[in-house]
Parts: C-alpha cells; structure tokens; sequence
C-alpha cells in the first residue's frame, strides 16, 4: 500500500468516526430533549354519599298494599268510590321507587370498592411515572458516558497510530538511506581510489569523508561532525516532530527574507529541510544550504534546492573573501562549541561581502520557559548563548549595528496573571496597605513574566561593514 493510499484510507476512517460522533450526539440530543416529565395526578375523588339512603330505604313505600288507606267519616264512599282509579297510579308510582332504591342500594358497595381502587392506583401510577422519568434520565446519562468511553479507546488507538506512523516514518527514511548506500558503493565498485568531490577517496566510507571537513582548521577542529549516515534519520524524525511542520517553519522565517533583498549567494548554515532556502528562492534571492545531516541535505535536493554537505568553518574556509551576499543560521549555533562558533563568526566576517547581513537565531535562554522546553530537550544542544553575549561576540568579529530582535512571545494565556487592581472594586476607597501590597505583587508578577514567560527565541542581526 502506498503512502499517499495509505494516508487516504486513515483519513477517511478519521473522517467517518467523525461522522458517526456527530449523528450520535445529535441523536443523543434529541433523546434528552424527549425526556417527559411526570404528569401531575388528580386528587382522589369525593366517596359515594350514602347519607339519604336510610331515609330512602324506609320511605319509598307509599302505602301498605295488605292494608290500603281508609278515610274515616263521610269521605269513606268517595274514597272507595276513587281508590279502584286511584291504586294502579300509586301502584306504579311504589314499583319505579322499590326499583330506584333498590338500584341504590345494589351500586353502594361498587362504589366503595372503586373509591378504594383509585385510592390504591393514584400512588401506584404516580410511582410509576416517577419511575419511568428516573428511567429515562439514566439512560440518558448511561449514552452519554459512552462519548467519553470511546474517546478513551479512541486516544489508545490514535496514540498507537500516532506511533505507527512514526515508526513507519523512521523506517521508510532507514530503507532510503540504505538504498541511496547501496547505489553509492555500486557505483562506485569500478572507480577505487578516484577522488570524489568532498577531497575523500571511493575507497572512504561515506560516513569517515564526511566527519572530516575538506580543508580542516587549524586553529578549531569542528566540535559538531557530520551525522553518519545510519543514524542520520533519527533527528530528521526529530525536527519533524518537534520543530514544527514546514509551513509553520516558513511562516515563521518569512521576516528574514527582507535582509537579503536583491542579495546573491546568501548562505544558509544548517539549512535544514530548506524551508528558508525555498523562500529565498521565491524571492529570487540565489542561495545554498549546507547542512552536517545528510538526510536533510538529501530533503532539501528533493524539493530542487541548493544543498551541500559538511560543516560550517570547513565550507567557509574554501571560499573566497567577500565572495557571499550574506548568511544565516536559524536555531544552530546552540548545538556549536563556543570555539567553533567564535571561528565561525570570524570567517563570516571574511567571507560576507560589505553590506551583507548575517543573521543568527537561537533559543533565548534567559526565558526559562523556552530553556527547559526547548533547549534541554534536544540532546544535540551544547550550549545556551544570552543575547548580550552573542551581540558582543559579532561585534568583536568586526560587525557594526548588531541588533538584538526577540520573537516567539509565549502568549498572554500562558504568563502569570496580576490581581485585579482594587480601585475596580472599591474605588478610593481601598486601604492603602492593601493598594501597597497589590502592586508589590503585580510588580513580581511583571519581573517573573519578563525571566520566565517572555519571549522564546531571540535573533542577531548584524552588518557587514
């Protein structure tokens, strides 16, 4: 599978988890949002009123059919007279009352036994309901620890791939540094004891032609020799990991490119992955990048850039005086013996034409943040350099106008926070020992931020007289 294919494919893994991440909450959302309170439930209802059903009971009789109704005196032969017309009306009238009471009387106990039931249910539906509700929450809050749950798998997974691609990285740059070996000693099988182009014989291992520079110094053996070539991988490795991406590289180096405007054969010492040269060369500002690591040179060759191998005091020795339009050195003379840099900054002088810049940028020790972030973290390092010092150093090697420029601020969220100054709270009228303390504070708190949270790298920017 190739990289390009390979890289596809766990994009588009990346890009689907994501996906379904964003289906899950969105339907997790809407389940939150469904969660239904419980109803309120009614009040248990009035009982049966059974208050009259005495006096219905004892009086839906009209009269005793046994012994039907006789008025006394002279109304005794009307009513008898009457009564035959009489008796089937009172007659009806007594069976619709015998049927309502008895109706009543049948519905009493149903009654009673329903106002129990509902007085039983009320509770029951409401716990019910209660219980639903709990349900729903907990399974809402049950979903939603699964996010986190696979999230962590997911960190497991990314830092394994994280890893994996590091690894395939280093191995990918091990098989190509085999390869480009291979074709060197085949190519080179016929040709013993011809003169190759860094001064050593065929018959020289790669790695002992490039230790030695080609013209070495008298006075300073370089303290930093060349990277063999099977180790030479790893710090490429490194720098992309911890350096930072090119386009970041670029972006930050852009502010350089100004110095050497309408320049030629400007030097880019320890080049790099050629990030700077590439903007040179945009500029249509003609550059070479030298570099000790030989993958980084062979990066630089891939993208088309000028690149040679070796160390900086051996390549400026065999150039001519005032033969260079300028020179710099991004993130390099921390990882230079103070003698080999002391030699540099002299043959610079030598070989820098007047008016042309030099330019060095460096981890700025007196940040304690980008001290023990930055500079004890990369085991190459030598020697931390203050900016006075090194200002001091080009201006002993005959540079004038050395200017000191920082970049890099660590930014406001990372530096130590003052109080709020009382006055916002309390106007004038804050005790003045309290407004005193205050201020002694934010005035450390100002002191620590300028040692500790300032600026990260600082450049020297120096002219060639």
């Amino acid at each position: 599978m190739s990289d390009d294919h390979g890289s596809a494919l766990l994009n588009r893994l990346l890009a689907e988890r994501a996906e379904a991440h964003k289906r899950y909450n969105e339907a997790l959302t809407l389940l939150d949002r469904a969660i239904q309170p419980a109803p309120a439930t009614p009040a248990l209802p009035a009982g049966y009123d059974e208050t009259l059903l005495p006096a219905i009971n004892s009086t839906w009789t009209i009269y005793d059919k046994a012994a039907p109704p006789q008025p006394a005196g002279w109304g005794t032969r009307i009513f008898g007279m009457m009564w035959p017309a009489l008796a089937p009306i009172f007659d009806k009238q007594i069976a619709f009352n015998a049927a309502v009471v008895e109706h009543l009387n049948r519905n009493v106990a149903g009654h009673r036994e329903t106002r129990v039931a509902i007085e039983q249910a009320l509770p029951a539906f409401r716990d019910a309901f209660d219980a639903l509700e709990r349900f729903e929450s907990l399974l809402v809050q049950f979903l939603q620890t699964i996010t986190p749950l696979a999230d962590a798998h997911y960190r497991g997974i990314d830092d394994a791939i994280t890893q994996l691609r590091a690894v395939t990285d280093v191995a990918q740059r091990t098989a190509m540094i085999a390869k480009r070996e291979v074709d060197r000693v085949a190519g080179g099988a016929g040709a013993t004891g011809a003169t190759s182009a860094t001064g050593a014989t065929s018959a020289t291992s790669a790695a002992d032609a490039r230790v030695a520079p080609a013209a070495p110094v008298a006075r300073v053996a370089p303290v930093a020799p060349v990277a063999p070539a099977a180790s030479s991988y790893q710090y490429v490795g490194f720098e992309d990991r911890f350096r930072g991406s090119e386009d970041a590289i670029r972006a930050r180096l852009a502010d350089y490119v100004s110095y050497f405007t309408g320049a030629s054969n400007v030097l880019d010492v320890g080049c790099g992955r050629g990030e700077f040269l590439d903007l040179l060369r945009a500029a249509g500002v003609s550059a070479r990048g030298l570099d000790l690591n030989s993958e980084m040179v062979e990066v630089c060759r891939a993208h088309g850039l000028d690149a040679t191998l070796g160390d900086a005091c051996g390549y400026l020795q065999q150039q001519a005086d005032e033969s260079l339009g300028g020179m710099i050195a991004v993130q390099v003379i921390e990882h230079l013996d103070p003698g080999y840099l002391t030699q540099m900054l002299g043959l610079a002088f030598d070989k820098v034409r007047p008016g042309g810049k030099v330019i060095l940028e460096t981890i700025n020790p007196t940040c304690w943040v980008a001290f023990f972030e930055s500079f004890i973290r990369d085991l190459s390092h030598v020697k931390p350099i203050h900016p006075e010092t090194l200002q001091y150093l080009l201006q002993a090697s005959g540079f004038s106008g050395v200017e000191i420029v920082y970049r890099a601020p660590i930014a406001a969220e990372g530096r130590l926070r003052k109080v709020t100054p009382l006055a916002e709270h309390f106007g004038d009228t804050a005790p003045d020992r309290v407004t005193e303390l205050v201020s002694a504070f934010n005035s450390n708190v100002d002191r620590l931020n300028d040692r500790m949270f300032s600026y990260q790298d600082f450049a020297a920017i120096a002219t060639r007289p």
